[in-house]
Order: C-alpha cells, then structure tokens, then sequence
C-alpha cells in the first residue's frame, strides 16, 4: 500500500479540568526526522514520544506539538501548603499594622510565587501526563496515518498511469529493434550497389554481412530492454504490494537504475523512432522519481 509522507493528526482530551493536546504534521524527508515539542515540566518524555513514533512511521519529517493546560485539580494536588502558609505569614508581618487589617491576598496571584505550585518537581508532572499523553500521541498517529494513505491513493493512480505508459513505449522500442538491422542491411546493400555499379565492380557478399554483423553486435539492445522490463515488473510489485512495507526510497533506487538502461539503449540505438520511444521512456523516469520522493 502507497502512503505519502505529508499529512496531519491530532488528538484532544480533558481529564479533572486539564487539557491535553497532541498534534502531528509531517512532510518528505530521505529519512525519518523527528521534532517533539513539549512544556518544559514535560521534557523527560521527549525520548520515549521519539521512540513511540518511529515504531509507527518509517520516512518523512514529523513535528509533534504537545500542549498541556493543568486544571484546578491538577494545580491543587501540586500545591505545598506549607510554603504558601509561609510566604502569606511573611507578608502579612512585614505590612504596617496600621493597614494590616485592611489588605487582602490575591489566591491566584500567590499561585504563581515561585515554590508554591510543583516547585523545581516535575516528576509528579510527567507521572500524571504520560499515560494520558502516550494514548493521544497513538490516536495522532493514526490520524496521520489515515490522511497519509489518502493521498498515497493518489500518488498510486499517477504511478500506476506512469508504469503502464512506460511500458507501451518499452513494447514500441522492442518490436522495432528487430527491424532497425534489416533496414541497416537493405540501405547499405542499395548504397554500396549504387556505388559499385558506377565503377563497374560487383558486391561482396561476405563483405555486406560482416558489415552487417559489426553493426548488429553493437546496436544491439535487446539486453537492455529485458533489464529495463524486469525493473518495470519490480516497479509494478512494489506499488501494488499489500503488506504496508514503505517503498519510496525503494523507488528512487529502481528509478535510477531505470534511467541508466534507458540511457544505454538510446546511446546504442541509431534509429529515430526507438530514440523518440526512449525520451518519452525517460520522461516517464523522471515523472515517477519526482513522486516516488513524496511516497513513505
């Protein structure tokens, strides 16, 4: 099954008031690069998320974005009562007994002095947002996977119209090929008539067939054209396989190895039809290598 390397998912869940998010954008890359963007309480979870994911993806570059917004429960569980008791005895003391009686203390504002929620511990952190955010990453994943396969149908239908078209034009250069030292022989044999009969000499005949035999060994191309067939078969096995496996740097390899026989035959070749057939093959070459660095 094709898959694309370019897609999204992301996945949403409020648990005693707080919010988790996970979000996962990916677009192509040669190999698999993967950037995970976490709250800094949560950093201890960056190497296990990257583990996580290269179990589920192969090929492409990944961003996941992490957002974790702590509701009431949470903060409350992560509050050192004590310390708060502290700061607000210290404040009070060190106010004017004059307006002592008059002041307030602002809950939130003394929620964000520095040691009264979770202090330096992020461990308690990690403790509570790691199973939650392990299932949300698997449910992101899945997501992206989903959006992948939906273009990689795509990118299918134009590989598979590449292939087919390639393989016409392949069939064009393989029945002509036979001819191309026939008509070598037939145009030489009427040329060198033509020339021997003005000097009143008769032809050879072992001469014309040798001359023909050097020609034939070395434009012959029907090795060639069986490479790039059996390359061809391989192409169509690899996008039409069922097993999930990625193929795109398969496919940039086979695409290179396409182009290098498809040279040769037109290096060898001196007859303009099978050179014609061969630029549009190479056309195609290059059409299926500039989709084969979209696929997985």
């Amino acid at each position: 099954m094709i898959r694309s390397m370019t897609g999204f998912g992301a996945s949403h869940r409020e648990i005693d008031g707080s919010r988790f998010s996970v979000e996962i954008r990916s677009v192509n890359n040669k190999f698999l690069k993967t950037t995970v963007r976490l709250p800094d309480e949560l950093s201890a979870l960056e190497t296990e998320l990257e583990t996580k994911i290269g179990r589920r993806l192969n090929r492409g570059s990944v961003i996941v974005t992490i957002r974790w917004v702590e509701g009431g429960a949470a903060i409350a569980a992560r509050i050192d009562t004590a310390a708060a008791r502290a700061s607000i005895e210290q404040l009070m003391n060190g106010m004017p007994e004059s307006i002592r009686d008059r002041c307030t203390i602002d809950l939130a504002t003394m929620l964000t002095v520095p040691g009264i929620v979770g202090g330096d511990d992020s461990e308690a952190a990690v403790g509570v947002a790691r199973p939650v955010l392990l299932e949300l990453l698997d449910e992101a994943c899945d997501r992206l996977i989903e959006m992948r396969e939906r273009e990689g149908a795509g990118l299918l239908e134009e590989l598979d119209s590449f292939g087919t078209r390639m393989r016409e034009r392949l069939e064009t250069v393989s029945d002509r090929a036979p001819r191309v030292v026939e008509l070598y022989r037939d145009r030489l044999h009427q040329r060198v008539e033509s020339l021997l009969t003005e000097v009143g000499a008769s032809l050879d005949q072992s001469d014309l067939v040798r001359e023909v035999a050097i020609f034939a060994e070395r434009s012959d191309i029907a090795e060639e054209i069986t490479r790039l067939d059996g390359h061809l078969g391989q192409f169509f096995d690899l996008i039409g396989g069922e097993d999930g496996e990625p193929v795109g740097r398969t496919l940039d390899f086979l695409t290179q190895e396409m182009l290098r026989e498809a040279n040769t035959i037109a290096s060898k070749s001196a007859d303009s039809e099978i050179t014609r057939s061969v630029v549009e093959v190479k056309g195609l070459i290059d059409r299926i290598k500039e989709q084969a660095a979209n696929v997985e």
